[in-house]
């Protein structure tokens, strides 16, 4: 096999349009692309030419036989993912290189939209993160275009930056990519700079001739369980933060003296952070962990992490590339017992869930591992009670009723995310979501507000990966160039900017 994706593929997609061959799959336009866990490359159609290895912003492909030992797993996944796709030719599909490639609207944007000599279109986009840097990245491919970004925040890209694990260095590159966004010299970034506080929707809406709205999901989902609200008792997003070196989470206070901690909900935050958890501090040092994060778990008591999840591991969360990873550095326990997991393997439908509930039979099982995570199934949450040692989380099992209790000293949740209403903006309070049409924001009455756009969580729901919002943006801004032709969006004399009204970056 020439090249092989491995676990740190973010589902950019850079590397699909870099290929001139096509044969690295799902593409943005393919059945699949928005809920991928990952990428992967036909071994039948690479030629070994090395294109997507410069395209890839994270480092995550590499030709096969330079793989390291602990990556050489990747090379089966990549196959074997080939031969269940249903449009591979050797399952009687198309030819791959007949396979409907991508637009090249999609690699590059049309270049003249119809704006006059002397003017500019001026957009203004709300967050700093992957879709915002993403839609940044292609308001700017079209000359005339200026964009200029609002953070609330003294440092930007959103989770790019505070949600991924620091260990995972190769992931965190993908800043690097936004930074050459933020080069461009009709870019600005306005940091410090809060929406509805240090400026007004209907301020901006005068400032610019669009506006881009790119603030996620910024709350966590509630467990709706008695007890949440106890001390200790903590979203793993904000533990993430935390030791992330997040602004507004540098002064959290982490109780690390207890033995053992329990995370409800087994998504990749919960994996990750179980996984920093149970590191040993000196895996750590080098990393862009916060100072104050490692010195906490240099003194660290935890010896064990409970990651709960209410249903089986068939419907395990977390993704493939997040568990190989987890398989690599550290022992885990595994409930149910593996004979369950290989009934599971033999009738599962799905490649990735074959996988998955492959890696989850063959993992280690020992209990003597100084610091260890479990993987607990089946297992729902019904109270969290506080006690003269710490916590106990009352639970069941969710196909038996059968009562578990669980002492804990603390208790992080990590069950999903949740978009908040954009002051001046119609939500859509059951979604959690503003309320557009393929990016366009939609009023009271239904019709689309003119100029007015949205990408990334806040449109779609927390969903996908970081790739996923590169494409969620190609939509809202083909969109925004379809009003630009129509005359919905008119522009302005160039030269009237306004000066930033927060600290200056990029240009």
């Amino acid at each position: 096999m020439p090249h092989v994706i491995t676990q740190s593929c973010c589902s950019d997609a850079s590397c699909t349009f870099a290929c001139p061959v096509n044969c690295i799959h799902p593409t943005p336009d393919e059945p699949g692309f928005a809920t991928a866990e990952m990428l992967y490359v036909d071994p039948t159609t690479c030629v070994d030419c090395g294109a997507c290895v410069t395209a890839c912003p994270v480092d995550a492909i590499g030709p096969a036989h330079r793989l390291p030992e602990e990556h050489k797993v990747y090379i089966e996944l990549n196959r074997s993912l080939a031969a269940a796709d249903p449009a591979n030719s050797s399952l009687g599909g198309p030819n791959p290189q007949e396979r409907s490639r991508p637009p090249m609207a999609h690699t590059v944007p049309p270049k003249v939209l119809p704006i006059p000599s002397g003017t500019v279109i001026s957009v203004g986009v709300i967050g700093s993160g992957p879709a915002a840097m993403y839609a940044a990245d292609e308001l700017l491919r079209y000359p005339g275009v200026t964009v200029d970004v609002y953070e609330k925040l003294s440092t930007p890209y959103g989770l790019a930056r505070f949600g991924v694990a620091p260990d995972h260095t190769r992931t965190r590159k993908v800043s690097g990519l936004f930074d050459k966004v933020a080069a461009d010299p009709n870019f600005t970034i306005h940091l410090n700079t809060e929406v509805g506080t240090d400026v007004s929707l209907e301020e901006l809406r005068k400032r610019h001739d669009a506006i881009v709205v790119a603030v996620g999901a910024s709350t966590d989902k509630k467990l709706g369980i008695t007890g949440e609200d106890l001390p200790n008792v903590r979203s793993a997003t904000d533990f993430v933060a935390w030791y992330n070196g997040h602004p507004e989470h540098k002064g959290d206070a982490v109780d690390l003296t207890h033995d053992r901690i329990v995370v409800i909900g087994n998504g990749n935050v919960a994996l990750d952070a179980a996984r920093i958890l149970t590191a040993e501090p000196e895996e750590l040092e080098g990393t862009t962990i916060s100072p104050a994060a490692l010195a906490a778990l240099r003194e660290s008591k935890v010896e064990e992490v409970v990651i709960v999840a209410r249903r089986g591991p068939e419907h395990a969360a977390f993704t493939l590339p997040e568990a190989l990873g987890l398989a690599d550095e550290r022992t885990v326990i595994v409930h149910p017992d593996p004979d369950v997991a290989e009934t599971l393997v033999a009738s599962s439908d799905s490649e990735l869930v074959s996988h998955k509930l492959e890696l989850l039979e063959s993992l280690e099982t020992q209990s003597d591992a100084p610091r260890r995570i479990r993987l607990r199934f089946l297992t729902t949450p019904e109270s969290i009670e506080a006690t003269d040692d710490g916590l106990v989380l009352h639970a069941k099992h969710s196909v038996t009723g059968e009562a578990i209790d669980l002492p804990v000293g603390m208790v992080f949740t990590s069950v999903g995310y949740r978009g908040v209403p954009v002051p001046g903006l119609p939500f859509d309070d059951r979604r959690a979501v503003l309320p557009n049409e393929a990016g366009r924001v939609l009023g009271d009455d239904g019709a689309p507000l003119p100029g007015v756009y949205v990408t990334g969580w806040i449109k779609r729901g927390p969903n996908g990966f970081i790739g996923t919002n590169k494409t969620d943006s190609q939509e809202t801004v083909e969109k925004f160039a379809e009003d630009v032709v129509a005359g919905v969006i008119k522009g302005r004399p160039s030269g009237k900017r306004k000066r930033p009204l927060g600290r200056f970056l990029g240009a």
